[in-house]
C-alpha cells in the first residue's frame, strides 16, 4: 500500500493535470491559421451561392441562403460563464433564437450553458473540439475533433447536431482550394457547413453601434449574421444586442433558427445507451479535474504563501537570534563549570565507537562518559573497555531500544547536567562546554546542540550539508526566539536531571524519542534552547536507500510525536501555550507545507511542457534565488564555505522529490495504521572532527574507531546517527 497508493495517487494526479490542458487547448492544439488559396478548384455555385452547404450524399454539393426578413444569429467560441449567459438573457428577453457553434472544449468545461441553449429553444452545432484551422489537418484529425465535439456535446445536453461552421471561416466566396476539400469531406460525415452572410466584426470590439450596423442586411434580405459570446470581452456584442434585435423586429425581420428559417427538421438528434453515458462521463471527467486542478491551485498559492512566511520569518528571527546570543555582554547567566555526564547509546558501533570517545576525552569541560552498550553484537563494549580510558565507563544490558538505553544511562549517571550523543558522532573539544552554558539559566531544561554534516565531499552528502545548515539550524534559531523548539537533535543535546526525572525520562511511545521529549519538557514549562558554537560532526547516510529508510522513520516519528501531544491544543499554562503556538508550527512547516510543496514542481513541469515556459522558468528561478539568499545567510551564520551551495539548484530538483515521497509515504503509514520499525544502516566511518581525529578517508582507509552513523535493526537498538526530525528542507 505504501507504494501503490503513492504511485496511483501520482498517476491520478498527472491524468488531471493533462485533461485540465487538453480541454484548455493547451495540449494538442494547433494555432496555425493558413494564408488564402486560389479559388479555381470550388464549383462556381458555391463561390456564389447561400452561406449553408450541403455537401451529403453522392450528389453534387448544394448552397442555400436564408428567406427574405429572416435574421439567423450566430454565436461562436462558446460557451464562455460569463458573456454566454448574458447573450441568452438577451435573447430570452426578445423572444429570440439563435445558432451556438460551441466548441468541444468550453462546452465540456461548461455543460450546463449548452443544456440552457437547448431548453431554451437555441439550436447547437459543432465548432471543433479545440478550434484548429482544419485545412491543416488530417482525416483522422478532423474525425477526432467532430467525434470529441459531439462527444461533448452528448455529455452536456444529450445530442448530437448536425450543424458545423469551419474555425476561421468566412463567407462562401472566400472557399478556396484548401478549405473546399474539408467541407466536401465533413459533408461525406453528414455534416451541414454554415458560413456566414454578415460579419457584425464584434470580435474588433468597434462599439454596440458598428456592431448593429455591420450585422443589418439590407433591402429586406435574409441573413446569417456572426457573432461571438466568447473569447475575450463581449460586452459591446451584449450591448449591441439590447438595440439590434428589437430595432430588427421593427423592420419586419424574425429571428429563428437555421432550420427554422428553411423549413428543415431539427439539427438536433437525442442520444441514449452507451453514447449518451459515455458523454457524461466525459463531462463528469472534465468536472473533476476541473476542481481538482482548481484545489492545486489553491494550495499551490498557499504553499507559495507558507514558503515566503517561512523564509522571511527564519531570516529575520535567526538574524535577532544572532545578534542576540553573539553580543559582548550576553550570557545565560553564572559560567556553568560543574562536570557533566555524557551519554553514548551504542548498538553495533565498533567502526565508530573508538573515535566517539576519545572525541569526548579531548573536551576542556570536565565530563563523565557512560557508554551504554544496547545489546551489541560486534563487541563495541568491549572495544571501549580496552581503551582503558579515565573517567569512561560501560554498562552493558540487553537489546531494548534507545529511549531504554538513555534512561538506563540517566539512572548511571552522577550529574545533575546530563550530554546525550549518538555512538556515531565526534564532539569538537569545545562542544560540551558550549553545550550547557545556557543552564546558567535555572529556566532552561534543555539545550540543542550544532549538528554538522561530516562526509559532505559527496552529492547526497552535500545535499544534506545544505539541508542541515539551512534547513536545521536556521529552524532551530527561529524556533528558539518563538520558544517552541521541537527537537533535540540526538546528535548533540544535552538535559537537566531534574527536567527528564520530570516528564518521566525518555519515552518508547514513538520512533521520534528527542522529538517526543522535548515537547514533553516544553509542556512542562522549561525552556529549550540552541547553542549554535555546540557543534557535533557526524556521517549522513550515503546512498538514497539509507538515506530513505532514515527520513522515513524521522518523518513518521515526528507525527507521532504531534499526535501524542495533541492534547497541548486545549490545555492551559506552558502545555497550553507550546500546544497553540509550537504544535501548529511544527506541524505546519514540517508535515503540512512539505506535503504541499511537490505542487510547485508538479506545475513546473506541466508549465515547462504545456504552458508559458519562460514565465515558468522565470518563476522558478525566482524561488531558488530566494532559497539561495537563505541558504547564503545561513552559512554565513554557520561560517560554511558558499562552494557548496553550488549544488543547490540540483538538491531542489532532485533530493526535495526524494523527501516528498518519504514524508507522502509516511503519511499513509500512520493513516493506514501500519507500524514502523527501525531500520540499522550502514556507516563507513568516514568522519572526523576538525582538527581533532582524521576521518578513515584522510588516513587512507577504514577500520575500528572510526566515525560513523548508524541506524537501527528491527530489534530497535540504539546508535541512530539522528540528529533532527524535520523533514524537509
Amino acid at each position: 500500500m505504501r507504494y501503490l497508493l503513492p504511485s496511483l495517487v501520482l498517476a491520478a494526479l498527472l491524468a488531471m493535470l493533462m485533461l485540465r490542458g487538453y480541454v484548455h487547448s493547451e495540449i494538442l492544439a494547433d494555432h496555425r491559421v493558413r494564408p488564402p488559396a486560389a479559388t479555381d478548384e470550388v464549383p462556381r455555385r458555391i463561390l456564389e451561392g447561400g452561406p449553408v452547404i450541403d455537401a451529403r450524399g453522392t450528389g453534387p454539393a448544394t448552397s442555400l441562403r436564408i428567406p427574405d426578413h429572416k435574421l439567423v444569429l450566430t454565436f461562436d467560441d462558446g460557451p464562455d460563464p460569463v458573456w454566454t449567459p448574458k447573450v441568452l438573457d438577451t435573447l430570452k428577453r426578445y423572444d429570440a433564437h439563435a445558432v451556438f457553434f460551441v466548441t468541444g472544449t468550453m462546452a465540456s468545461r461548461h455543460p450546463d450553458l449548452v443544456r440552457r441553449m437547448v431548453d431554451e429553444g437555441h439550436e447547437v452545432g459543432l465548432h471543433t473540439f479545440n478550434h484548429p484551422d482544419l485545412a491543416y489537418q488530417s482525416q483522422s484529425r478532423i474525425d477526432w475533433e467532430l467525434s470529441q465535439n459531439q462527444l461533448a456535446l452528448a455529455g452536456a445536453a444529450g445530442i448530437r447536431s448536425s450543424l458545423f461552421r469551419p474555425p476561421y471561416s468566412s463567407f462562401a466566396d472566400a472557399m478556396d482550394n484548401r478549405s473546399w476539400p474539408v467541407t466536401r469531406y465533413i459533408g461525406g460525415h453528414g455534416y451541414i457547413t454554415v458560413l456566414d452572410t454578415l460579419d457584425s466584426e464584434d470580435w474588433r470590439r468597434p462599439g454596440a453601434r458598428a456592431i448593429s450596423r455591420n450585422a443589418t442586411p439590407a433591402g429586406g434580405k435574409g441573413a446569417i449574421v456572426l457573432m461571438h459570446d466568447s473569447g475575450g470581452d463581449r460586452s459591446q456584442t451584449v450591448a449591441a444586442l439590447g438595440r439590434y434585435v428589437p430595432e430588427m423586429r421593427t423592420a419586419g425581420y424574425a429571428f429563428e433558427n437555421l432550420t427554422e428559417a428553411l423549413g428543415a427538421p431539427s439539427a438536433h438528434t437525442e442520444v441514449t445507451g452507451p453514447d449518451l453515458w459515455k458523454g457524461k462521463a466525459w463531462v463528469g471527467a472534465v468536472a473533476l479535474s476541473e476542481n481538482v486542478t482548481g484545489v492545486l491551485v489553491v494550495g499551490l498559492s498557499v504553499i507559495g504563501v507558507l514558503v515566503f512566511a517561512r523564509f522571511g520569518l527564519m531570516l529575520v528571527l535567526s538574524f535577532a537570534h544572532a545578534r542576540r546570543v553573539r553580543r559582548r555582554d550576553f550570557g545565560w547567566g553564572p559560567p556553568v563549570t560543574e562536570p557533566v555526564t555524557v551519554l553514548v547509546p551504542a548498538y553495533n558501533e565498533r567502526e565508530c565507537i573508538a573515535n566517539t570517545v576519545r572525541s569526548l576525552m579531548a573536551s576542556d569541560h570536565p565530563v563523565e562518559v557512560i557508554v551504554i552498550d544496547d545489546g551489541s553484537t560486534d563487541g563495541t563494549a568491549d572495544i571501549v573497555e580496552a581503551l582503558r580510558l579515565p573517567n569512561v565507563r560501560v554498562v552493558r544490558r540487553r537489546n531494548a531500544g534507545k529511549p531504554a538505553a538513555l534512561n538506563t544511562g540517566i539512572a548511571h549517571a552522577k550529574h545533575e547536567l546530563i550530554v546525550m550523543m549518538d555512538g556515531d558522532t565526534v564532539f569538537e573539544p569545545s562542544t560540551v562546554r558550549e553545550l550547557v552554558q545556557p543552564f546558567g539559566d535555572p529556566r532552561v531544561g534543555a539545550v540543542a546542540g550544532n549538528a554538522k554534516v561530516g562526509n559532505r565531499d559527496t552529492l547526497i552528502g552535500a545535499w544534506q550539508h545544505i539541508e542541515y545548515v539551512m534547513g536545521f539550524n536556521l529552524d532551530r534559531r527561529m524556533y528558539d526566539m518563538l520558544r517552541c523548539m521541537p527537537t533535540i537533535p540526538g546528535a548533540v543535546g544535552a538535559f537537566r536531571r531534574t527536567a527528564l526525572e520530570r516528564v518521566g525520562g525518555m519515552s518508547e511511545d514513538t520512533l521520534a524519542e528527542d522529538t517526543d521529549i522535548t515537547m514533553a519538557l516544553h509542556r512542562d514549562g522549561w525552556r529549550v534552547v540552541y547553542a549554535e558554537r555546540a557543534r557535533a560532526w557526524t556521517e549522513a547516510p550515503e546512498s538514497v536507500r539509507q538515506l530513505w529508510s532514515q527520513r522515513y522513520r524521522w518523518s513518521y516519528g515526528t507525527m507521532q510525536a504531534i499526535w501524542k501531544h495533541r492534547r497541548a491544543l486545549v490545555e492551559r499554562g506552558p502545555s497550553g501555550r507550546f500546544g497553540r503556538v509550537g504544535l501548529p508550527l511544527v506541524s505546519l512547516f514540517m508535515v503540512l507545507a512539505p506535503l504541499l510543496a511537490p505542487l510547485i514542481d508538479v506545475f513546473l513541469l506541466y508549465g515547462l511542457v504545456f504552458g508559458p515556459t519562460r514565465q515558468t522558468i522565470a518563476a522558478w528561478l525566482g524561488v531558488l534565488l530566494i532559497q539561495a539568499v537563505c541558504a547564503a545567510y545561513a552559512f554565513r551564520l554557520d561560517k560554511e564555505r558558499m562552494t557548496h551551495l553550488i549544488s543547490l539548484p540540483l538538491q531542489q530538483l532532485l533530493y526535495r522529490q526524494l523527501m516528498y515521497v518519504v514524508l507522502l509515504q509516511s503519511w499513509i503509514t500512520a493513516l493506514t495504521g501500519g507500524r514502523l520499525r527501525w531500520q540499522k544502516l550502514r556507516r563507513t566511518g568516514a568522519v572526523g572532527a576538525p582538527g581533532l581525529i582524521p576521518s578513515p578517508r584522510e588516513r587512507g582507509g577504514a577500520g575500528a574507531g572510526s566515525v560513523g552513523d548508524s541506524g537501527r535493526d528491527s530489534g530497535s537498538g540504539s546508535g541512530s546517527g539522528d540528529t533532527d526530525r524535520r523533514p524537509v528542507a
